[in-house]
């Protein structure tokens, strides 16, 4: 009846440690996981980030070309071939412009929204960088919990182990004590 009793605590603790062995190799499959979507995410925030930042410098660089060549219309007043080409020029540029701040738009409501100007995409990305640097936080809590269960887990694990290492010693002495009897 004892050795019955033992054997099944021995079953028992077997399975705990299959159980527990299991949930270990489960949660660093998680952490791995989460890791990977961190990195990906970091990269995704860091890709949007440049196009941001071509973007507004092309619409910079036409807003600029754009003032330069209504004051040279300003300035031609006079003539009127040349007045038409700055006007042709002109239309050309803010169609130019229209399409890069499409196309800005198009981007930041695909990712997130449109700065009004420099100080405000200064503003933006640095809301941005605080989202980015709260959800790091985020998963760096969640990883950190990840480990401590985790280690809570290979705590048990080795528990475990002694404790299953003690019942077989156990039920090898008995074993023992039975065979001399």
């Amino acid at each position: 009846m004892a050795l019955d009793g033992i054997k099944a605590r021995m079953q028992q603790l077997r399975v705990e440690a299959d159980a527990s062995s299991t949930k270990v190799e489960e949660l660093t499959a998680k952490v791995k996981t989460l890791e990977q979507e961190n990195l990906a995410k970091e990269q995704e925030i860091t890709s949007l980030t440049h196009k941001n930042q071509v973007a507004e410098g092309q619409l910079e660089d036409l807003h600029g070309r754009h003032d330069d060549l209504k004051k040279q219309l300003d300035q031609a007043g006079g003539h009127s071939t040349q007045n038409e080409a700055l006007q042709r020029r002109l239309q050309i540029l803010e169609e130019e412009a229209e399409e890069a701040d499409k196309n800005l738009r198009e981007t930041n409501d695909k990712y997130g929204p449109s700065p009004p100007d420099i100080s405000g995409s200064n503003i933006n990305l640095n809301n941005r960088l605080r989202q980015t640097d709260v959800k790091a936080g985020h998963y760096e809590r969640k990883v950190q919990a990840l480990e401590s269960a985790r280690d809570q887990w290979e705590e048990k694990y080795e528990e475990m182990s002694k404790k299953y290492a003690q019942v077989k010693k156990e039920l090898e002495d008995f074993q023992l004590e039975i065979g001399n009897i």
